[in-house]
């Protein structure tokens, strides 16, 4: 089996993490493929001592450093490309969210994230529990859940409530999240893709960004469909069945880049 073989089941994946680490597709997506180019131009170099996965992810890490360090070269230049560098460091995901991401969302254990961002197993769960720290101290949102399955709308909201935020309403038709949204304008919505009247969660989240703008998680058993990178795509994923962590990291997530945007970026 070819190289190419072995990563491609992993790279509806990496997208995601691509992604939630940058708080945008378009952003995600390039930092994908840059990864994938550095591997095709030197397949030698690939990490041949670990599986596929991790040398694919270690290798976006090592893509994703040197950017940081482009930006801070470009902050230290005292040009009129300061304010540009610094507005990118400021959209940089810290280590601490870096870590808690690969553990919570992705589900490497401590030791393949040490790997990955290249700390000890124990700087990384001092990382995590310094990312959940902050996870505590972030601004109250209002959120609304578009979710047709009873149970899981009951945990999603338990989830929300818990982490100290407030739910506008529990949409179970397409109709019904516009209305709500109208209703009570939302800070962040989390969506299933297919609801209760089949249709989707997907155009009822875009009728609502028509009137105005709001992040949105999207929550589905078959991630791969909605991350091959050929048109506009979430940003925020979460899998079916999924972690309380999951939910908790990519709530924070999305909410970290939502006040964090720079203008004109």
């Amino acid at each position: 089996m070819s190289l190419g073989q072995k990563l491609a089941p992993h790279l509806p994946f990496l997208r995601r993490y691509g992604r939630a680490l940058t708080g945008s597709q378009a952003q995600g997506d390039k930092y994908v493929r840059a990864t994938l180019e550095a591997i095709v131009a030197a397949p030698e170099e690939f990490p041949k001592e670990v599986d596929p996965r991790l040398g694919l992810y270690r290798t976006f890490q090592a893509i994703w450093a040197s950017a940081n360090l482009e930006a801070e070269t470009d902050a230290d230049a005292g040009d009129q490309s300061e304010a540009i560098a610094r507005a990118r460091l400021a959209r940089m995901t810290p280590l601490s969210r870096q870590a808690l991401l690969l553990t919570a969302m992705e589900g490497f254990t401590p030791e393949d994230t040490a790997y990955l961002i290249e700390v000890s197993p124990e700087e990384v769960d001092d990382l995590v529990s310094g990312a959940l720290a902050e996870i505590e101290k972030q601004t109250r949102a209002r959120v609304l859940i578009i979710e047709d399955e009873p149970i899981i709308a009951m945990d999603i909201e338990t989830i929300v409530r818990d982490l100290g935020h407030d739910v506008t309403g529990v949409a179970v038709t397409r109709d019904e999240a516009v209305a709500l949204a109208r209703e009570d304008r939302p800070g962040l919505m989390l969506a299933d893709i297919q609801l209760a009247d089949d249709s989707s969660g997907i155009d009822a989240v875009k009728d609502i960004l028509s009137e105005f703008q709001v992040p949105v998680i999207f929550i589905t058993a078959f991630p791969e469909r909605l991350l091959t990178g050929e048109r506009p795509e979430p940003t925020f994923l979460i899998t079916k069945p999924f972690q309380r962590s999951t939910v908790k990291t990519a709530i924070s997530q999305a909410l970290f880049f939502n006040e964090r945007t720079v203008p004109g970026t």
